[in-house]
């Protein structure tokens, strides 16, 4: 998304909240890569994860916690999960407000999950 266009998540439809509190929301990632990817997003416009607040990273945290226990209620397949966070365009941010990734994981979902998020610069995850 360019940056002077309006922005998508100050812009959610709260009937998408998956779970909210004073200071964050959180919803299912429309293009999600794996079942139940979900996102929670700071309430402030703020435009990446060095930006917040003290109490918007505990508000946050809060919120990753609560989807997680979600997930795993609603999905016994899930047994494990990557968190991440895209700072700027070189690092793939595409949307300039802040927005962490759950993404829950399942056995077996790649042949080999060693590396996890190091997979992002080719031929870097395997060590």
């Amino acid at each position: 998304m360019e940056r002077n266009r309006p922005c998508l998540f100050c812009n959610v439809n709260k009937e998408s909240y998956i779970a909210e509190n004073e200071l964050a929301f959180a919803v299912r990632d429309v293009f999600p890569v794996t079942e139940l990817h979900s996102l929670v997003i700071p309430k402030r416009h703020v435009s990446d994860y060095f930006d917040l607040t003290k109490e918007e990273l505990t508000a946050c945290n809060e919120l990753l916690q609560t989807v997680r226990e979600g997930i795993l209620a609603k999905d016994g397949s899930v047994k494990g999960f990557n968190i991440g966070v895209n700072v700027g365009s070189v690092a793939g941010q595409s949307i300039f407000h802040c927005h962490i990734h759950l993404i829950p994981r399942r056995e077996g979902d790649v042949p080999n999950p060693k590396g996890g998020v190091r997979h992002l610069i080719p031929r870097k995850g395997f060590y």
